[in-house]
């Protein structure tokens, strides 16, 4: 589908805003410039100009804008500072939105000790920089693509790796935790073995549903169940709650002939939403828009929608945690005065 084509697609369903004086915060977006396919802060602005109240959010690395030259493990280094620029030149433009308010760039854990200089320089590159995403999502069916990073199976338990995960709970840094729901046993002892370390988990670990898990998804679910409560069990750990709009979760609603509308993205979300609250708590869990990945789907303004109404069933305290303040508090951002006092009411 082409991008002219996408957003005539994305147009067939269209929402009005659902309370729009509640603040959210975005934790988990990314931009890039791929050949064919843009989307940078001005792509990213017009998506979520819809009417949401939203605040911030935070960038999260996907291999875009690395140095073209020096140490090879030092460019991933360029990402974070491209971001760190173009975030402050749209910052007057911008409105409330603080555009990667907060930013998780990527550096190799696996180099061990080594990963340690290379934080440093992340740091150095923009005060926004919060932390690290090194993803290791594996799997060994071929219908089911493995992570960005290229990661090998048991990559966390590794003792280089770890050795680097080391290198960010020593400097305060977070760690985003992409992974599929296969490997949640692994991620809780990694959990267990840096009980001071904050780990975010992304897109609530990714429950499979192509390849081997097609046509499966009461069994996947059991399985998920069983390894996020094991990982539940580790207060370090938050959880993104979203990402179910991606692909590879198998709903298929990028082939229909018109996106979803909120209520059933919501009704389809609601089992692992309400799951990963139950188990977290309303305290470590936080809503992620994950664009554009998740545009292959709907559109930003119907998502949000979805995950108002999802959020809905909670407390008013508890609905802000989990639309805004959850994520300001994890990823170290200072919300502006307006979202604190205006949250849900």
């Amino acid at each position: 589908m082409t991008p002219a084509d996408r957003e005539s697609w994305l147009e067939r369903t269209s929402e009005t805003v659902v309370a729009p004086e509640l603040a959210v915060f975005d934790p988990h977006h990314h931009l890039w410039d791929y050949p064919g396919s843009r989307y940078l802060i001005e792509e990213f602005l017009a998506d979520v100009g819809g009417g949401h109240r939203l605040t911030g959010t935070v960038y999260v690395e996907c291999q875009q804008f690395y140095e073209s030259e020096g140490p090879e493990p030092f460019r991933p280094v360029g990402e974070t500072r491209c971001i760190d620029g173009l975030a402050g030149m749209r910052e007057l433009d911008a409105g409330p939105v603080e555009v990667a308010a907060g930013i998780v760039g990527f550096a190799d854990l696996a180099r061990g000790q080594a990963s340690q200089a290379v934080l440093e320089a992340h740091a150095e590159a923009s005060p926004r920089f919060r932390g690290v995403r090194h993803a290791t999502a594996w799997h060994e069916n071929e219908k089911v693509h493995n992570a960005h990073t290229r990661p090998p199976p048991g990559l966390m338990a590794d003792n280089c790796f770890r050795q680097g995960v080391a290198c960010l709970a020593s400097m305060g840094l977070s760690f985003d935790a992409w992974l599929y729901h296969p490997q949640l046993p692994e991620l809780a002892d990694l959990a267990r073995t840096f009980p001071d370390l904050t780990i975010v988990l992304n897109h609530m670990a990714g429950p499979l549903g192509i390849g081997p898990y097609d046509g499966r998804r009461d069994a996947v679910f059991d399985a998920w169940l069983t390894g996020m409560a094991d990982v539940a069990a580790c207060e370090n750990v938050f959880v993104k709650l979203g990402g179910r709009a991606m692909t590879s979760a198998g709903f298929g609603w990028h082939r229909m002939d018109a996106p979803p509308d909120s209520d059933r993205l919501a009704g389809a979300m609601k089992p692992y939403v309400q799951t990963c609250v139950d188990l977290f708590g309303p305290a470590r869990c936080m809503f992620e828009s994950n664009f554009p990945v998740d545009r292959a789907s709907c559109s930003y303004t119907v998502l949000w929608n979805a995950f108002k109404k999802l959020s809905s069933e909670y407390s008013p305290s508890e609905q802000r945690e989990l639309l805004h303040d959850t994520a300001t508090r994890v990823y170290r951002v200072e919300p502006e005065v307006g979202a604190r006092q205006g949250g849900a009411q």
